[in-house]
């Protein structure tokens, strides 16, 4: 098991690295921004960006080795830029160092409608999926990656999204129209060609094979297709196929308002739930200064435990099946419903509650819930330790686990795994513990870790986890604060009633609040969860008005199933299935 250094708060501001940059490189090179979630930021030009990069990951005193996300901004329409310096798109860098326990970002800005960065490809093979994100989104181009193309979008789609002058919603649009000479030319575009990926079809006395696997197969657990070069039975080598499941969702966020976007964020890892509110209303609450009150910290703690109970059932029942186990999937299905039922209880939905708001929750517990907790938190034990006797002691369940997709710490961090795909390999690493967040700070809970990063310690640690989430749910519980269920603060809450009936001032502030929602302040945030899965934060850019200027969704699957080639070559077809079972992805998270 891997040591880690132990939890402490970032510097602020970035106290230490930023300093040494402007020693090493120049304060010309190296100019700061403050921002409202304190993570080190730092602006720099293109042309400086790939030694800067360089020197964080290889050569800096505790290095930044993760690239934890890539993304940018289109800057054209926005007013409130604080004096940063002039661009018309910007490219961030957001990077992890685990001995600072610190995260630092840094900004390039371009000038003019085609900028373009070096690849980062060489320091970080993670690299390669957000470059293409990025010429996909914005039109940025990245200057010797070895294969720039669409990643989220068909190859045939015209313009690049997230561009602010693209159109946002289908009747900006014209009709959609495809006549029959299209349809051929768009099949012609996804015909597979093994050259287009760096494979060959021949070896030095035989064809290889060339088989797909989705994006319609079970095994892929969604529209993903995986195109496979084989010798037999063995996996020589892969490429994956995503974007079947996009749909916008950073587009659509930057078109709604604060509070109508929170619905939108349930759909991203749609078994989650409210964990995937959790870091959308942090960061909406760092940008706004809004503290919600103790009671709805340990509710919102309490609801995120429970999905994460609920997402890690299907997935041990859907990995157990896709092995072959037909009962345990129905088991623990059925475990499910009754933590569903829980939700609904408390917040009238089962899957996508949209419950959470900024500054607390929608409403108060209602009466009557401790019984249901009490009773769920005496009924899941038992059927986890009947679990471990049926799933995980099961010799054929281990024979095609163990040593299966096996990959080290290190090469967890160059390819941006987070979540029980980096606790797998031994390193204790969890946000809840190393970065307390939302109230976690006052819970008492271990972190699961596994030792051999493969397809077995991942289940492992997903049914510890399981446990322990049900430790947190039993505090949440006897410990429950009393008052308020949401904060008070004006951006939060709109008026009182009785206020409202009284004078017509307040029934304006009432009515455009609950039309419109409020205006943000400036700036910049992003907060990071422990997902179900992995790291799971929003970046989200304000510009004083009543909906985001930027959302970045940064999601845990997205990085996990960009290892798969690595992780699978030399295994063959069958391992294959158990590899993508293990790693516990939702093909919406991969897309957005």
């Amino acid at each position: 098991m891997t040591d880690t250094p132990e939890s402490k708060p970032a510097a602020p501001d970035g106290a230490g690295i930023i300093p040494d940059l402007q020693r090493r490189f120049g304060t010309d090179a190296i100019v700061p921004q403050p921002t409202r979630d304190r993570i080190p930021t730092i602006w720099t030009g293109a042309d400086r960006v790939g030694a800067i990069l360089r020197y964080l990951k290889q050569d800096v005193p505790q290095p930044y080795r993760m690239l934890y996300d890539l993304t940018a901004i289109d800057e054209r329409d926005r007013a409130a830029r604080q004096d940063q310096p002039p661009s018309d798109f910007t490219v961030v860098y957001h990077l992890l160092s685990f001995d600072r326990n610190e995260d630092l970002r840094v900004k390039v800005a371009l000038r003019g409608e085609s900028g373009s960065v070096p690849t980062v490809t060489g320091l970080w093979p993670a690299a390669n999926w957000y470059e293409r994100e990025l010429w996909d989104m914005f039109g940025i181009a990245v200057d010797g990656h070895p294969r720039l193309t669409r990643i989220l979008l068909p190859p045939w789609w015209e313009g690049h999204p997230l561009r602010k002058d693209h159109p946002a919603r289908a009747t900006e649009m014209g009709p959609f129209r495809m006549p029959p000479h299209e349809q051929a030319a768009m099949e012609s575009d996804l015909t597979f060609r093994p050259e287009d990926y760096g494979m060959t079809r021949r070896g030095d006395d035989f064809d290889f094979m060339f088989l797909n696997v989705g994006p319609h197969h079970p095994g892929t657990h969604g529209l993903l297709r995986v195109m496979l070069q084989l010798d037999g039975q063995q996996i020589v080598d892969l490429a994956c196929d995503i974007g079947y499941h996009h749909r916008g969702a950073e587009k659509m966020g930057e078109r709604q308002s604060w509070h109508t976007f929170i619905p939108y964020t349930d759909r991203v890892d749609y078994l989650g739930g409210v964990m995937n509110n959790f870091p959308y209303v942090m960061a909406v609450e760092a940008l706004a200064g809004i503290e919600p009150p103790a009671r709805a910290k340990v509710i919102r703690i309490m609801l995120a435990e429970l999905f994460r109970i609920i997402s890690h059932l299907v997935f041990y029942g859907t990995f157990s099946q896709d092995l072959g186990q037909m009962s345990p999937v129905f088991y623990m299905f059925t475990d499910r419903e009754r933590a569903l039922d829980i939700v609904e209880a408390i917040t009238g939905a089962r899957m996508h509650p949209g419950w959470f708001r900024i500054g607390g929750v929608a409403q108060d517990l209602p009466d009557g819930w401790e019984t249901l907790v009490r009773d769920f938190l005496a009924y899941l034990p038992p059927r986890l330790k009947e679990y471990d006797r049926e799933v995980l002691h099961n010799r054929i369940f281990k024979a095609r686990t163990q040593g299966i997709g096996q990959f080290t710490t290190d090469e967890a961090i160059e390819w941006g795994a987070t979540g029980p795909m980096l606790r797998s390999t031994g390193l204790e690493w969890d946000y809840r513990k190393k970065r307390p967040y939302g109230g976690y700070d006052q819970f008492d809970f271990d972190i699961p870790t596994g030792r051999n990063g493969d397809s077995y310690d991942r289940a492992v640690v997903h049914i510890e986890e399981m446990r322990q989430s049900l430790r947190i749910i039993e505090q949440c519980l006897n410990h429950m604060p009393a008052g308020e269920y949401k904060s008070r603060n004006s951006l939060a809450t709109p008026p009182r009633r009785d206020g409202a009936l009284r004078d017509i001032e307040t029934l304006i502030d009432h009515f455009i609040h609950t039309s419109w929602g409020p205006a943000v302040p400036p700036g910049e945030a992003s907060v990071a969860v422990e997902a179900t899965k992995g790291l799971n934060s929003y970046y989200l850019v304000s510009d004083g008005n009543v909906e985001a200027y930027r959302v970045r969704i940064r999601t845990p699957s997205f990085p996990h199933i960009q290892m798969l080639p690595m992780i699978t070559r030399g295994l063959t077809l069958s391992d294959l299935i158990a590899i993508l079972g293990s790693l516990d992805y939702v093909l919406a998270d991969v897309d957005r």
